[in-house]
């Protein structure tokens, strides 16, 4: 058995290693290079834009759609999708507000409030995942509805009002500022950091990318598929109450019932126009970082041209559509390089 185990985890990690994607693939240089176009075109079109007044609520707006991405990304790499992101928000998003209000509790209560219940709310779209059979998309596409609904009727009302300056720390005003950047900014490149030399050089990195290339031959070789699945689902729960906890703290003393609506399908397009394969095996959060600023800077630069605002998400369909399409053609290419039936 020992012997068993001994050779079963280097032919593992040779598998999972051979599919691991370069330290920066070309899309990502690809989107880099299209970040840079756009900032200098919106530079001169619209000169308020290079001024700190327009990159600090852009960066404010892009932490939590990348932070999100972060455990979308995972999620997407093992094969699966996460829709109730949206619905996840919504709940820790108005627990934590009113929590904020009725119980004035401090910062890193909250903090951890919102990162617990989100927690809570991903192991159980993982465990139905993993355990149930189902595809993700059906399980997610329930829970999104289910939480959608208990999410009003934690609100009880329209609006939470009065919510206190606890949150200053993470964007809103000076606190929430170091050099001009909002630190929910900086804590989201944190995270991303850490993710990106965990799915690059941790063994269990290694073993989502393996499950997302073949789940039947990483259960083979010895991979705890469904733990591993669990486990990813959990974490992008916990990164939703993170985000939500930003969204609160970027906004005014009220919070709405659109908190969460729409952030499913910026999360996804943030992770897919970054490189991630929607079929998995493939992927990283580099990638869904330049996704989320580029995401975000579309739907900035629509507003400050004075466009409508439809066109925002012309084009982030537009961004979709192209990456999706170049990652079939890259599939079907590696098919006839190597012989495989599409």
């Amino acid at each position: 058995m020992t012997a068993q185990l001994e050779t079963r985890e280097p032919s593992t990690a040779k598998v999972a290693r051979r599919i691991l994607p370069s330290p920066v693939t070309g899309q990502e240089w690809v989107l880099g290079a299209v970040l840079v176009a756009l900032w200098v075109i919106l530079s001169f079109t619209t000169p308020a834009f290079a001024t700190s007044g327009s990159w600090q609520p852009l960066l404010a707006s892009v932490a939590p759609v990348a932070v999100m991405g972060v455990g979308m990304t995972a999620v997407i790499i093992t094969g699966g999708i996460d829709v109730s992101v949206g619905g996840a928000m919504m709940v820790t998003g108005v627990t934590t507000a009113k929590m904020l209000v009725d119980q004035d509790v401090s910062l890193p209560v909250a903090v951890l409030l919102a990162m617990a219940l989100g927690a809570v709310l991903g192991l159980v779209n993982g465990l139905l995942i993993a355990y149930g059979h189902v595809h993700a998309i059906i399980i997610t596409f329930g829970t999104a509805n289910v939480l959608q609904f208990v999410g009003r009727q934690i609100f009880n009302s329209q609006t939470v009002n009065g919510i206190p300056d606890t949150l200053d720390f993470f964007s809103r005003g000076e606190n929430g500022r170091t050099l001009g950047i909002p630190h929910s900014f900086v804590l989201t490149l944190v995270i991303a950091v850490l993710a990106w030399i965990y799915l690059r050089h941790m063994r269990g990195g290694r073993h989502l990318y393996a499950i997302g290339g073949d789940p039947l031959a990483a259960r083979l070789a010895g991979i705890r598929v469904q733990r591993y699945v669990v486990l990813t689902y959990a974490v992008t729960g916990l990164l939703v109450g993170l985000a939500a906890v930003f969204t609160i703290a970027s906004g005014t003393s009220t919070l709405d019932q659109s908190i969460g609506s729409g952030q499913e399908l910026a999360v996804i397009a943030a992770v897919v126009i970054g490189g991630t394969s929607i079929t998995g095996g493939r992927g990283s959060v580099l990638g869904t970082v330049l996704g989320a600023l580029l995401v975000q800077t579309v739907s900035s630069g629509v507003t400050q041209l004075g466009w409508p605002s439809q066109l925002s998400d012309f084009f982030v369909g537009l961004a979709i559509a192209i990456a999706v399409g170049a990652d079939l053609l890259r599939q079907r290419t590696r098919q006839q390089r190597t012989g495989q039936q599409p």
